[in-house]
């Protein structure tokens, strides 16, 4: 065992670092307020794993104080990075990532709860910094409570003494040692024990051995991602990685990595850096996609470095410049890497060094039944997300598509300036709403036509019918250089669908007639200018939400999601979904299960994004609702204060009701509907016995639910499930419950309770709470609510995430009514029966 304010002076002296294979610091604010309750209350919060071995033996992070061993942080990071944090004030020298999530941090010492600084609150007496108590002491703050009585002084200082001494708080930390430990023996180690934690890329797997001999290299790796993120391209450490195995022995499996010494890996990654570069500036200059959201096809990108990289890091000529990117836009349009992207990446470098650049185009019109044509139907997508989008941004610039307001030239510089483009609806959103039509419908490709700032802003609401026109006079073949249907008849509402049939056809035409002048080097254009496009709703509230939802994400600390996404079948490559938000490896990077939002769940395959492990929402108010769940679980804070704040620890001790996550997300969104509704009922102050009851009540309910709903047991069954409860350590304490039990005359005055006589105590008191949990339920979802919540659980396939909305209710009590199975009915029935024990 090591006392805290032992790990932290090592720390200081440079004895504990970090592996470089490590991940940076990633918490959120929630969870360092979840870890200080965890503390403050006593409770344990896991030991630490460390490795000891010789600095020069691996590389680290952090500031080194002189030779010998060091211990290394496998398993702790993240903890002991908020402790060292708070507690000194600053963060620690092997840190990486935003001090804000442990900055700030206050302790309300009336409460007893943790927050982070709010201007105006935290002036009040009782809010108490918690870094500067650390450093000035409980004393410090008693002039603050000069008029408070002497018992609530004590109490006071009682309090902030208790969360003073949490640095004499002793850890468990086991040692890995032994001179043979190598450094792939250590990683995966510190992927058995952080199972739950900050998960490890094939990336970083793939590092740590190289980092070992070459400490800079993922500092080399990083300087680079940074670069190109501020020219407007966002690549992860991954895709970076396997540019650079390409370059250094034409491999595409992460394994390859181990074949290059660090010498030849840091040639191969400067080799990469340059052809990168050229690749950015041929389609920025060649193409005009020059930012991020319409950088198509970027795991095409490899092949084209290799491609460089074989060929002295130049293109032969212009024709073989335009073949290249002929190769490169099919090989996104038709997702050639969405799938098992190692094994086709190997095919197609393999195939380049056979026969360059024209065995590659070849193999791909093979694997297209022979022919790369476009046609109407590709145009068919919707959102940016498309794979579509960036071909119909492509066309814009390369085609010299002109303003409909100014006729000009998009992109040509006015004034000394060149502002970026807007997407604008031909046929306003407002107007396809009230129409009738499908979302899906509202944000087709066809739809969107790219105008300036100004032009925009005069005609965004107007319907086609008013302007197009009207511009086509001031400006004539404004309308063709945008592939607008010229047909006045199309320009009306009633008309719409037969209007992106019409411009699907133009599109198509246009991307074939392009993609032939690249394909045989006809294509003759100045190199283009930067240009992109600005980021803006056009008052689409469905995007205004997701963006609000974004931004609040953000500040909490989760990840920045992709917009407007793309979801493949890692597998076969498919189209699962396109997304309005996803974040591919989980809210927070590295940990946790990835998460999709889509708004239009009829054109996604839910069932195969949850057969994937995909936590998968199909509403704003959904998603929201699992992050507040996610922030209570990390933040212990129910909403109870005093006896009852340790009802989180219910969660662990209860026997599961189910197995799954969506199941346990359902359950933590009903538990935490009761507790808002019970803190403004009467009923807000509750000794935590019976706030443990109508824990237990709850799990009792849902259990069973899925008696009756899936046949999964019998009712009634729940009372045998509930030894656990009364044992060693009791959820509801034996003399509690054996002085209800004589209250009731149950039990004799005087008399000694065995464990039966306690085990009726505890049946009689959660049947006692039953009533009042299915009452509150039903009031606060309904009955139809309350059984669609409950049957939308019953498996990722089938998780809308909660509160469900109008339209999701009715759809699953649809799916009942069509198909009326005795079981269901029951359930049903059930519930409308009050959800009788």
């Amino acid at each position: 065992m090591t006392r805290l304010s032992s790990l932290l002076d090592q720390i200081d002296s440079g004895a504990v670092l970090l592996p470089e294979f490590q991940r940076g610091y990633v918490w959120n604010r929630d969870q360092v307020r979840g870890l200080m309750r965890s503390l403050y209350l006593g409770y344990p919060v896991g030991g630490l794993l460390v490795w000891e071995t010789g600095s020069e033996d691996i590389a680290v992070r952090g500031a080194g104080g002189g030779s010998g061993l060091r211990q290394l942080l496998l398993d702790g990071q993240q903890r002991i990075t908020t402790l060292y944090g708070i507690i000194r004030g600053r963060a620690p020298s092997f840190f990486e990532g935003d001090a804000v999530a442990f900055t700030g941090l206050h302790f309300d010492v009336d409460r007893e709860v943790f927050e982070f600084q709010v201007p105006g609150r935290d002036t009040a007496p009782t809010w108490i910094d918690v870094t500067e108590l650390f450093a000035q002491g409980p004393v410090h703050y008693l002039p603050r409570f000069t008029e408070v009585e002497p018992e609530t002084l004590a109490a006071y200082l009682d309090r902030l003494n208790k969360l003073r001494e949490i640095t004499h708080r002793e850890f468990n930390v086991e040692t890995i040692t032994g001179s043979d430990r190598t450094v792939d023996e250590v990683v995966d180690i510190f992927n058995r024990v952080n199972s739950g934690g900050t998960k490890l890329s094939k990336g970083d797997l793939a590092l740590a051995t190289l980092c070992a001999q070459w400490p800079q290299a993922r500092g080399n790796l990083r300087d680079h991602l940074i670069r190109w993120d501020k020219e407007g391209y966002t690549f992860t450490l991954d895709w970076l990685l396997r540019n650079v195995i390409a370059v250094g022995n034409g491999r595409a499996h992460f394994d390859a990595l181990g074949d290059l010494s660090p010498a030849e890996f840091e040639q191969a990654l400067a080799a990469t850096a340059t052809q990168v570069d050229t690749f950015l500036d041929t389609v920025a200059g060649r193409l005009g996609l020059d930012h991020d959201r319409v950088l198509m096809g970027r795991y095409a990108v490899p092949v084209v470095t290799r491609l460089l990289f074989l060929n002295g890091g130049r293109f032969d000529d212009d024709l073989h410049r335009d073949r290249v990117l002929y190769w490169y836009i099919h090989s996104a349009l038709w997702g050639r890497f969405s799938g098992s992207t190692e094994t086709f990446l190997q095919q197609d470098y393999e195939t380049l060094e056979r026969g360059g650049i024209n065995a590659l185009i070849a193999s791909l019109e093979r694997l297209r039944g022979g022919s790369l044509d476009l046609c109407a139907d590709d145009f068919g997508g919707a959102t940016r997300g498309s794979r579509f989008y960036p071909l119909l941004y492509l066309l814009t610039r390369v085609d010299g598509s002109r303003d409909l307001g100014t006729g000009s030239e998009l992109g040509i510089e006015q004034l000394g300036e060149r502002a970026p483009v807007q997407v604008h609806y031909l046929f306003p959103k407002t107007t396809l709403r009230d129409a009738g039509y499908e979302r899906n419908e509202i944000n087709a490709i066809a739809n969107f036509c790219f105008l300036s700032p100004g032009s925009e802003a005069e005609l965004g609401e107007r319907e086609p019918a008013d302007y197009l026109a009207e511009v086509e006079r001031r400006h004539p073949g404004v309308l063709a250089s945008q592939w607008i249907p010229t047909d006045p008849a199309l320009w009306r509402v009633e008309n719409y669908r037969e209007f992106l049939r019409a411009r699907r056809l133009l599109l198509s035409a246009a991307a074939d007639a392009f993609l032939e002048k690249l394909r045989t080097g006809k294509l003759h254009r100045p190199t283009l200018h930067t240009v992109g496009v600005a980021g803006v709703s056009f008052g689409d509230p469905a995007v205004d939400l997701v963006n609000a939802l974004v931004e609040d994400l953000v500040a909490d600390g989760f990840g920045f999601p992709l917009l407007d996404s793309e979801v493949s079948d890692p597998v076969t490559g498919r189209e699962l979904a396109v997304a309005e938000a996803f974040w591919p490896e989980g809210l927070q990077p590295g940990v946790g299960m990835p998460v999709v939002l889509v708004l239009e769940p009829a054109n996604a395959d839910l069932n195969r994004l949850s057969q994937l492990g995909y936590a998968v929402f199909t509403s704003v108010d959904a998603l929201r609702g699992y992050v507040d769940n996610l922030r209570v679980e990390a933040s212990g804070d129910t909403g109870l204060y005093g006896p009852a704040a340790d009802v989180a620890a219910l969660a662990e001790r209860l026997p599961a009701t189910w197995v799954g996550n969506s199941e346990q997300v359902w359950f933590q969104f009903a538990w935490n509907l009761l507790e808002r509704d019970r803190a403004d009922g009467p009923d807000a102050v509750l000794e935590a016995e019976q706030v443990s009851l109508r824990y237990i009540a709850l799990w009792a309910l849902t259990r069973t639910f899925y008696i009756h709903a899936f046949d999964q047991g019998n009712p009634g069954e729940w009372r045998y499930y509930l030894g656990d409860t009364i044992g060693p350590a009791p959820l509801v304490p034996r003399d509690w419950l054996a002085r209800r039990a004589i209250a009731s005359g149950a039990l004799a005055p005087g008399a000694a309770p065995g464990d039966e006589d306690i085990a009726i105590a505890l049946v009689h008191g959660v049947i006692e709470v039953v009533d009042d949990v299915a009452t509150a339920l039903a009031h606060l979802l309904g009955g139809p609510g309350l059984f669609a919540s409950l049957w939308a659980s019953a498996g990722a396939a089938e998780h809308y995430g909660y509160p469900l909305s109008t339209e999701q209710i009715n759809d699953l009590i649809n799916q009942v009514v069509n198909d009326p199975a005795s079981r269901k009915i029951q359930a049903y029935n059930w519930i409308e029966a009050g959800l009788p024990l």
